[in-house]
Formats: C-alpha cells, structure tokens, sequence
C-alpha cells in the first residue's frame, strides 16, 4: 500500500515550496499591478510554477535590480 501522507518526510518540503512560491507571486503580482499591466498580472496570477515565472517577470521582462525588489 502507498503511504500519501505529507507530513511523512516531504512536508516540510512542501511547506517551504508553498512559502516561496507565495512570496514571489506576491511580488510579482504587485509590480505588475503598480504598472498597470493587466495581461501580466492575468497570468501570473493563474499559472502556477513555483516561482518560476514570477523570477522571470521580474528580472528578464522587468529588468529590476534586487535591491529595486521592494521600494516603492
């Protein structure tokens, strides 16, 4: 039988994943809001990849610095 519990090893891990993921999207989607760019923030905003997309937004579409990460 195929043990399905998470906290079984693989939670904290997931828990981290969660964590990462939420703080990218969250910058991201805010930059994208602040600039108006609705398409943008559609997407990021229902595609998932861990952050994935939301790194690429902000430093290859963007081009922000990360110190540029979080003023105003």
């Amino acid at each position: 039988m195929i043990n399905l519990n998470l906290t079984h090893g693989y939670g904290s891990l997931l828990f981290l994943v969660v964590l990462w993921s939420i703080f990218w999207k969250g910058l991201a989607l805010w930059h994208s809001g602040r600039r108006g760019q609705a398409w943008w923030f559609v997407i990021l905003l229902i595609v998932n990849t861990a952050g994935i997309l939301e790194i690429v937004y902000l430093f290859a579409v963007l081009k922000l610095k990360f110190s540029r990460l979080f003023s105003k």
